[in-house]
């Protein structure tokens, strides 16, 4: 059955032609896929009369069965459109650093990579080392840790710390220190690379407990999980999403498409 097929079983009727218009681009809001729960259909479907909702779900329902290709093929965009709509939102969300510790490029950064870390995380220290080499040999990329302690309760004490060093200026020095440390993490290691760090440790600790870096913490989680990021290391470059303790040359890669990208 063809669109105009379709309208002339509607239009042979007796209805007046302003609900004629009305029914006709409710027609096409369903060719094109478009929901009918929408606003602009519902306020014309409330103003038809009963028999004229029957006609008119007759009608739907004569094309869903003469046109099964073209409902599925609407129904698959509609899915796809979906997805990308929570996949935006999703990325949007990394932006909301805000107190997320950083190191590298400032605020002239033309690449950011967000990096989804746990300082028990052994992958995550093999990782830190290939990102040091990136940091070292390109000015112009900065790497804020998204802070995500699921491997152990020390996990969620570094992660408060490492949050709390940022607001000293003095993350990077116990970034460095927590990632190069080898055995398990209790408080004393914590205060103790933090004192090495040159960090004011009784300010680091009152710091730990204030509600901003449970916030911040939080606001990582819930990312994390719009993201579908199950495990750590995570890396997010632009539009690209990496998984594992990945090479430098690969990050390398990934950065340098992302520029081309943007410069296309």
């Amino acid at each position: 059955m063809t669109q105009q097929t379709c309208y002339g079983l509607y239009l042979s009727g007796n209805l007046g032609i302003r609900k004629e218009v009305e029914m006709r681009n409710i027609v096409m809001s369903l060719l094109a896929g478009i929901s009918l729960l929408s606003i602009s259909a519902t306020s014309a479907l409330a103003e038809f009369s009963a028999s004229e909702k029957s006609a008119l779900n007759a009608l739907f329902e004569t094309y869903i069965k003469e046109n099964p290709d073209v409902v599925r093929q609407a129904l698959i965009d509609l899915a796809e459109a979906e997805e990308l709509a929570q996949r935006t939102q999703a990325f949007s969300m990394l932006d909301m650093n805000t107190g997320d510790p950083s190191m590298g490029a400032g605020d002239d950064a033309d690449i950011i990579i967000y990096e989804f870390s746990d300082y028990n995380c052994g992958y995550c220290k093999r990782l830190f080392a290939q990102l040091q080499l990136v940091l070292a040999g390109d000015p112009k990329v900065r790497l804020i840790l998204k802070e995500y302690p699921i491997l152990a309760e020390s996990s969620v004490e570094a992660a408060r710390a490492a949050i709390a060093a940022q607001m000293q200026g003095k993350f990077e020095e116990f970034h460095i220190g927590m990632m190069t440390w080898r055995g398990g993490i209790s408080t004393d290691t914590i205060l103790s690379i933090a004192a090495e760090a040159g960090l004011d440790v009784t300010r680091l600790m009152t710091d730990m407990q204030n509600g901003a870096v449970d916030n911040i913490i939080a606001r990582t989680r819930a990312t994390a999980q719009a993201l579908n990021v199950s495990g750590t290391p995570a890396l997010v470059i632009g539009t690209e999403f990496i998984g594992g303790a990945v090479s430098a040359d690969q990050i390398k890669q990934v950065i340098a498409e992302q520029r081309a990208a943007k410069a296309s």
